[in-house]
């Protein structure tokens, strides 16, 4: 349920690129568009923000789903890819009682929103939060729904073999076993895929960690 000012640190540390940062369909600042229903729409908004240039990829979580599914489709317009910690909840070793698991048998998208939110950041924390923040949270629920049912496939979203563009795939080493596996099984797949290993992160490696993400993306868009 993370929006673009998770990467707001990284891109003040990139102050010589262009870095572009937006909220995704049905959450903060993109609430009133309306829902992505499926994978392809999430591409199909992506390609609009890109606008037909030649980028490097960086997402965090289920947005490193969506630019890696997005690489496997755009090719040579895509530099690299900076994947951080995509879950692969498709796969057969995959917790099924996760925060999203658990979101995902939830019918009602407030509640759903809630309970994601409770098992991540503890029912104390969320308690706290202002009344605000806690019903933008609950209205985003339709979106977090939607993202959790494009997620639970049969198989990955993305074609190894399409994947040819540079690649780095990190995780924080305090991150859960799912994720760290999740990063070596894609670096496994795609030949040439360089592993990041983040020392004292946990999952949300974009905003407590943006220095260890710096030479990655510099690196993917060809500079020192």
């Amino acid at each position: 349920m993370d929006r673009g000012a998770a990467f707001v640190k990284l891109a003040r540390r990139l102050d010589d690129v262009t870095t572009v940062r937006y909220d995704r369909r049905g959450y903060g600042r993109s609430i009133d568009a309306g829902v992505c229903a499926t994978l392809d729409d999430q591409i199909a908004d992506l390609c609009q923000v890109i606008d037909g240039e030649r980028v490097v990829l960086v997402g965090h979580s289920s947005g490193a789903v969506i630019a890696l599914a997005a690489a496997s489709q755009l090719g040579s317009q895509v530099r690299g890819v900076l994947a951080i910690e995509p879950p692969m909840p498709w796969a057969p070793w995959w917790p099924r009682r996760t925060a999203g698991g658990v979101a995902a048998a939830t019918p009602d998208p407030g509640d759903a929103a809630e309970a994601f939110m409770r098992r991540i950041v503890g029912d104390a924390v969320w308690e706290s939060l202002p009344a605000g923040t806690r019903a933008q949270r609950r209205a985003e629920g339709p979106a977090l729904l939607a993202d959790l049912r494009m997620l639970r496939r049969d198989r990955a979203p993305w074609d190894p073999s399409r994947l040819t563009m540079p690649l780095v795939v990190g995780y924080g080493d305090a991150t859960d076993a799912r994720h760290r596996r999740a990063v070596e099984v894609l670096a496994d797949a795609v030949p040439g895929a360089q592993v990041l290993i983040v020392p004292g992160a946990g999952h949300n490696v974009p905003t407590t960690h943006p220095d260890a993400l710096v030479p990655a993306v510099r690196l993917l868009a060809g500079l020192r």
